[in-house]
């Protein structure tokens, strides 16, 4: 049994769908200090060939805050300007007319903690990259302690025997010498993306939101991509012929 533990960010990138498939239990952590200059209230996409932020306005109270009470700050039209954007950017691209589902969770105002809004983005676009998976908020687990020796104890809640982290952690995990210590074994990312048909570049841009992936080679394809960092022509019916259009 595998576990993942990770905080919530906006839109986030392929590889964190690749850690969401990799995994057999799947931990927001959303207890923790939120951090202003992370991805938790931000991320990128292509706008005319061009990477641009999008990054949701956070509200809070102190340095101190944790991510699960961050509000949103919906004094500035952010919901209508991200979904325009989403529109309209990914409408020109071959399956960037499927993202509805994905503004009506922006768009909706009852959803007004940042942690909350994360959430429902990354567990609806997972479902519908067939990443069925078991997703738990570390809120939830009433399990403290400090960095490594919290997420060697949300392991052994899980019954895991395997922790899976990505590579930037290596660091501070492998100093805090907590899981060299357990029968949990510690295991990092292995997570190489590769390049696919983007539309309206000419040179591949990478590391974006996993709303670029899909919008460019459809669902299936990009089911495949998060899970291997490979794109395979066959797995969708993608036309190469107008790219630059």
């Amino acid at each position: 049994m595998r576990c993942v533990i990770m905080q919530p960010t906006y839109l986030p990138w392929a590889g964190y769908f690749n850690l969401i498939a990799s995994s057999d239990t799947f931990v927001f952590l959303d207890d923790v200090q939120y951090k202003k200059t992370s991805w938790q209230n931000r991320n990128r996409v292509l706008v005319k060939g061009k990477p641009q932020w999008l990054t949701v306005p956070a509200v809070r109270s102190g340095l101190n805050d944790l991510i699960m009470t961050i509000g949103l700050d919906d004094h500035q039209r952010w919901r209508e300007k991200h979904c325009r954007l989403i529109t309209q950017e990914f409408s020109k691209h071959p399956y960037g007319q499927e993202f509805s589902f994905v503004t009506e969770i922006i768009a909706d105002a009852s959803t007004n903690r940042l942690a909350d809004l994360n959430i429902r983005i990354i567990v609806a676009l997972a479902e519908r990259l067939g990443l069925a998976k078991t997703f738990t908020r570390s809120s939830a687990l009433d399990i403290g302690g400090s960095r490594s020796e919290r997420l060697l104890a949300i392991c052994r809640h899980f019954s895991c025997d395997e922790y899976l982290s990505p590579l930037g952690s290596r660091d501070y995990l492998m100093d805090d010498g907590a899981f060299q210590h357990s029968c949990i074994r510690l295991q990092f990312q292995n997570y190489i993306p590769g390049e696919y048909p983007q539309k309206n570049v000419q040179k591949f841009v990478g590391f974006l939101s996993v709303l670029d992936v899909i919008a460019n080679i459809g669902w299936e394809a990009a089911s495949h991509y998060v899970k291997t960092g490979n794109y395979i022509a066959d797995k969708t019916t993608f036309d190469t012929t107008n790219l630059k259009g």
